[in-house]
């Protein structure tokens, strides 16, 4: 049984009494620990999916379970890194993730859950602004706080909506290599299933064990893209090799496909 099934998924909602389609006929399942990065165009009910997950909102036809249970409402076997920082404003850093810990366990003391979050703020580089309020933070750092939130709760299941899109690059290869050493592990627990929303290909390719491409609105599978490359990853190397030019490449001919049919007047062969 897979962690997650999502089956015949369809989404849609009425605007002004227009009937609008965001997912039609979904379907995949993720394995337990497996990465799989979701990729599509704006629109392409990205964002809606991980909704769904999250148990915020509802599908209009089909279903997800999750171990095999249809998903009822929000749970704390899942964190969420939402596209937007979603910090309480009269929280500071600190108090705003030990918040979280607490969601997820209520019988760890106070000192227990500031310990966490001193861990997790230090692991994410903001150690020296634990007592600063969201306002005194720009937004790339509001983001590290959410992100280290979701990693302290130590949930099962990890729901990341381009959670490094407002990061600059030198923190945002960071996070990315923080998110990878936490959901590796040290083999002793089983990894984290994630599912991570993403416009970045190469942010996928470096991250994930499968992709799914959605297509332009409104939102299907285009196809399912199991990465080749073995575990652990070494950037500096993997992104000069042919092998991984030629995989972006095809991603990439797979992700305009709807836009053009042909790249330098050759068919492209998905």
């Amino acid at each position: 049984m897979s962690k997650i099934e999502i089956k015949n998924l369809t989404v849609d909602y009425t605007e002004k009494k227009n009937r609008f389609t965001a997912l039609r006929d979904v379907s995949f399942s993720i394995e337990e620990g497996e990465f799989v990065s979701i990729i599509g165009s704006s629109g392409c009910g990205k964002s809606t999916l991980l909704s769904i997950l999250e148990g915020i909102n509802f599908p209009t036809s089909g279903e997800i379970l999750i171990d095999g249970e249809p998903i009822k409402g929000t749970g704390t076997d899942r964190g969420v890194v939402f596209q937007h920082y979603s910090l309480f404003p009269w929280m500071t850093a600190r108090k705003n993730v030990a918040f979280g810990v607490k969601q997820v366990n209520k019988s760890a003391s106070k000192a227990e859950r500031l310990q966490i979050a001193d861990e997790f703020l230090e692991k994410v580089g903001l150690e020296n602004f634990k007592n600063k309020y969201p306002s005194q933070l720009s937004g790339g750092m509001q983001q590290r706080v959410a992100i280290a939130r979701a990693l302290a709760m130590d949930t099962d299941i990890l729901l990341m909506d381009e959670p490094f899109g407002a990061i600059d690059a030198k923190n945002r290869t960071i996070l990315q290599e923080l998110l990878l050493e936490l959901w590796e592990g040290d083999g002793t627990s089983p990894r984290k299933t994630v599912v991570f929303v993403t416009h970045d290909i190469d942010e996928a390719i470096l991250l994930s064990d499968k992709i799914v491409m959605m297509t332009a609105h409104p939102g299907q599978v285009y196809k399912e893209i199991e990465v080749p490359f073995d575990r652990p990853r070494n950037r500096a190397q993997l992104v000069q090799t042919k092998e991984y030019n030629k995989f972006r490449n095809r991603l990439l001919a797979m992700f305009y496909s709807d836009i053009v049919n042909k790249i330098g007047g050759e068919e492209v062969v998905l």
